[in-house]
């Protein structure tokens, strides 16, 4: 008797959707093409203006004189209607076919997943809110994220379009996995897992080998690391030649030693290149494991695997913004990544040596480990309040080598638990399916051993911060200033000034905290997973003190883009990896909320809460890397226009065609100066300095090149050269009598000096 009007309701309120979701992208789009600012953030200058030209649209100047531009409402609305068109029909089809439903329920379901499109046009009407009103930092925070917006938009209509069924179609057992099929699908999701990790492997590595090969690669902060081992095993220090002193002056850094044997058989910085795309690849590994644990299913593992695998601020640690592409850093992600999977599986003893690890990736990182040990104290001594076992029974007394598989138990109590939400007890820190008793043997014993552990961490944390660049690094700058104190120049020129003002004056700390910026880069990670960091919030603080360091830099305009935010990579796919799990438990409530107050509205079940939550992630993170990606996931790679686009970077460059005819020409005994491009490949040589207008200490902060230098080589034709002809060249210029100029048989690309008294 009521299913018409209900039908009727759905199908009113779907349309509304659909109409409401592609009014808001043609106005949200309009806004985002009108500006060479906001459009810039979705593709290249080339790429917009020809989307306007498409489109009928008009170029201009503004007052600025700004690129702007006019497109009119009615062929937006078009086009947008067209996609909607497209993909409801696309989608009811896919849902019919795979969930039975009839044309007209799976119409109605494909309509409701354009109202994703609002968030479009929320953006939109907050933008003009803003505007009205005078709030600027409000405007500008919109204004430089609407890529985001569009991201999270574009992942929900996507998610609910192609995987959840019609409302009265979606049951526990429509969703769920059976008991009898739970190991299976885990060995052959890790089977698919090993597959993504191929792809990465294979992908990010041809991009670095394709840089290198076309001399995009710099020396400084690069290819200077295998530079360390080269001359490490062949006598002369961990050091590079970019300066005098050991490397432990400028980090105490030496994680990248364990490639040591390999380079011993394949000295090369492509190795370097594969180690580490294969480092950050493995990390899939362990987040495979931690969502299956806390999920229960192993289909949730992989889900979130691929959402790591495609999330853009690790192609950024891969290669960053500038092509620096080999990092040391970046080796911590896998090592925090396992410990913190150690940790949730009471192994303690392993996270403490994966710990380590993690920190000789880099001293600051040590930070990280002080907060994890606040929050192990914290979680532990909440836990004891609460009365509550901190683990699962049995899994804190695991042997070692032990691996348990997810039980048919746990599988059925994942899928019974619409039955017994309210009877489930957990804690964000650790999952408790059931309360324990607290004994000395039991939970009690383990919990105090957390507690203890974390106070002992984060006492370790800071005393190791505190002697690494209060003692060690000092030691071995000889007392120069740390390095990375200019990265903080509006708190101070000295280390001891910028702490100083960070904690004595907090109109300056948080005037610089509480920005756009820092919103900037939050949001860039952790709205690639879909926000579901956020439902885990204590893990996800164990990064908070870092982060905030980071946003006082003065990098931090540029978001993950560079190598600082390596550690941070770790903790949000620790807290979205649990926080997904929570997903479907945090959705109960707030449908108990809702359907308290609103008794007649039908809500999704909880399963479906948890069902999208999982492909949520994945969505998240294809559509920000879509948009914001520098791989072949990304519009980047492919705009022509793109400075890091495939035709600018890694086709064929005669570059590289023009230096084999000068490194021809140069012994390997000998001692070269080059510009940063080609200086990687003279770091097997006796010695390999930087030319370059940077006065370092081997040259006593001086305007020249070493004394005992053989040869120059200057690049004319990279991308920040400012040498292009003999008569620019200093040491023609000041030197003549002491350098020649090497007759050029390169058209032009490269400018070689030799010293005339040098015996080659």
């Amino acid at each position: 008797m009521n299913s018409s009007p209900t039908v009727s309701r759905r199908l009113i309120g779907s349309i509304l959707c659909v109409i409401g979701g592609v009014v808001a992208q043609t106005l949200s789009s309009q806004t985002i093409l009108s500006s060479s600012f906001t459009a810039t953030a979705f593709g290249s200058g080339e790429l917009w203006q020809s989307l306007v030209t498409l489109l009928g649209g008009r170029m201009g100047r503004d007052e600025s004189g700004g690129s702007v531009a006019e497109v009119d409402f009615l062929p937006l609305f078009g086009l947008w209607s067209v996609i909607a068109g497209i993909s409801a029909a696309l989608a009811a089809r896919l849902i019919r076919q795979y969930h039975g439903s009839t044309w007209s329920d799976s119409l109605t379901t494909a309509g409701f997943a354009l109202g994703w499109w609002c968030l479009a046009g929320t953006w939109e009407l907050l933008r003009l809110f803003a505007f009205l009103i005078g709030w600027e930092s409000l405007e500008q925070l919109l204004l430089v994220t609407p890529q985001f917006w569009q991201a999270i938009a574009l992942s929900g209509w996507l998610v609910q379009s192609l995987t959840l069924p019609p409302p009265h179609l979606a049951t526990p057992s429509s969703l769920q996995p059976t008991s009898q099929t739970t190991i299976v699908s885990r060995y052959s999701s890790l089977k698919s897992v090993a597959v993504l990790i191929a792809i990465y492997v294979v992908v990010l590595t041809a991009m670095n080998w394709r840089l290198y090969q076309n001399l995009r690669i710099p020396h400084g902060d690069s290819a200077m690391y295998e530079e360390h081992l080269w001359n490490l095993w062949h006598g002369k220090g961990f050091r590079s030649y970019l300066d005098q002193g050991l490397f432990l002056g400028e980090h105490i850094q030496v994680i990248h030693l364990l490639l040591l044997p390999l380079h011993l058989i394949w000295p090369s910085h492509l190795l370097m290149e594969l180690c580490e795309s294969t480092a950050l690849a493995v990390g899939a590994i362990p987040i495979f494991r931690m969502t299956q644990r806390s999920t229960g299913s192993a289909r949730a593992g992989l889900l979130m695997s691929a959402a790591y695998l495609l999330y853009f601020p690790l192609h950024f640690l891969d290669i960053e913004i500038d092509l620096k592409t080999f990092r040391p850093e970046s080796f911590c992600v896998p090592f925090f990544l396992f410990a913190f999977e150690a940790l949730e599986e009471g192994r303690l003893r392993r996270s403490l040596i994966l710990l380590a690890m993690a920190l000789s990736a880099k001293e600051d990182y040590s930070i990280i480990i002080a907060t994890l040990g606040v929050w192990l104290a914290a979680t532990a001594w909440f836990q004891k309040r609460a009365n509550l076992s901190p683990l699962p029974p049995g899994e804190g007394d695991r042997r070692p080598g032990e691996v348990r598989l997810a039980s048919d138990s746990r599988t059925q109590q994942l899928a019974s638990s619409e039955m017994s939400a309210t009877a489930e007890m957990k804690v964000d820190s650790i999952a408790v399916p059931h309360p324990a008793p607290l004994t000395k043997e039991g939970g009690g014993s383990a919990t105090q051993r957390r507690f203890i552990l974390g106070l002992c961490l984060a006492l370790f944390g800071v005393v190791y911060l505190l002697l690494a660049i209060l003692v060690v690094i000092p030691w071995f700058r000889g007392g120069a200033e740390l390095h990375y104190v200019r990265y903080f120049p509006k708190f101070g020129s000295s280390l001891e000034e910028v702490a100083k003002n960070m904690l004595t004056n907090p109109s300056l700390l948080f005037g610089e905290l509480l920005t756009a910026k820092t919103a900037l880069y939050g949001l860039a990670m952790v709205a690639p997973v879909g926000f579901l960091a956020l439902l885990s919030p204590s893990r996800l603080t164990v990064g908070l003190p870092l982060f905030g360091i980071l946003c006082l830099s003065e990098f931090s305009g540029d978001g993950p883009r560079h190598h600082f935010h390596a550690p941070l990579i770790p903790v949000v796919f620790w807290a979205t990896a649990i926080g997904v799990g929570n997903a479907g438990r945090v959705f109960a409530k707030l449908r108990s909320l809702v359907t308290t107050s609103l008794p007649h509205l039908v809500t999704p079940s909880r399963t479906a809460a948890d069902s999208f939550a999982r492909q949520f992630v994945w969505a998240s993170a294809f559509m920000s890397g879509l948009f914001l990606s520098l791989s072949p996931a990304g519009i980047a790679f492919w705009d022509a226009g793109s400075s890091m686009s495939l035709w600018r970077l890694y086709a064929h460059d005669p570059r590289a065609d023009h230096f084999e005819k000068v490194i021809a020409k140069i012994p390997r005994e000998s001692r070269v100066a080059s510009t940063d491009f080609v200086h990687p490949r003279f770091t097997h040589h006796a010695r390999s300095y930087d030319y370059s207008r940077y006065r370092r200490r081997i040259t006593g902060y001086e305007d020249r090149v070493p004394d005992d230098a053989d040869f120059i080589v200057i690049d004319t034709r990279h991308p920040y050269s400012d040498l292009k002809s003999p008569s620019q060249v200093r040491e023609l210029q000041n030197e003549p009598d002491r350098w020649e100029l090497v007759p050029d048989e390169t058209d032009g690309h490269y400018l070689m000096l030799r010293r005339k008294t040098s015996r080659f």
